[in-house]
């Protein structure tokens, strides 16, 4: 997960007639604005105080996951300081068309900053987060993909294991 996610909150969760699960959550994050943004060495009347920036801020979060197809997409935008900036992300995981047992990851991003001197400067940083970030993103996802396989992998040897007891057990059953 993304250190700058310091929680999630599940608002609502369901399957829909479809099979597709779709989430809807809060993320509380830590990304906030760099120093020289935010005390005023570059803006003198943009402060903390003066527009009540906190380093914590949220973003709300669709996810919708389609097992049959194998799609899972995301769609965020920030909730903090919608009047000053405006972030909205769009994610999604998909089979790679061309490349077996490979995940192809689409990632679009819309960054507005409003009524700020430097807006393009504070714009370009934004999506230059986002972008570092995304590679963080895929090993996450890369990492549980893993975990869930080695799941499945003793889930099936501890069941193999209790069929071949069961079988045993039935073959040594005296019946008379």
């Amino acid at each position: 997960m993304n250190p700058s996610v310091i929680g999630v909150d599940v608002l609502e969760r369901k399957i829909d007639c479809d099979g597709k699960l779709r989430s809807h959550r809060v993320l509380t994050t830590t990304w906030g604005f760099p120093d020289w943004a935010a005390m005023g060495r570059l803006m003198s009347c943009f402060h903390y105080q003066l527009i009540d920036l906190h380093p914590v801020t949220y973003a709300s979060e669709h996810s919708e996951v389609d097992p049959k197809a194998k799609l899972l997409e995301l769609k965020s935008t920030n909730v903090s300081l919608p009047n000053f900036i405006s972030i909205d992300e769009k994610l999604s995981y998909s089979p790679h068309p061309t490349i077996e047992n490979a995940t192809l990851l689409k990632q679009e991003a819309v960054v507005i900053v409003r009524g700020l001197s430097l807006a393009s400067r504070l714009e370009q940083m934004v999506t230059n987060t986002i972008s570092s970030k995304a590679s963080a993103g895929r090993e996450g996802l890369e990492l549980i993909i893993k975990k869930i396989n080695k799941e499945v992998r003793d889930f099936k040897s501890t069941a193999e294991v209790l069929v071949d007891d069961m079988k045993n057990t039935m073959e040594n059953l005296d019946f008379e």
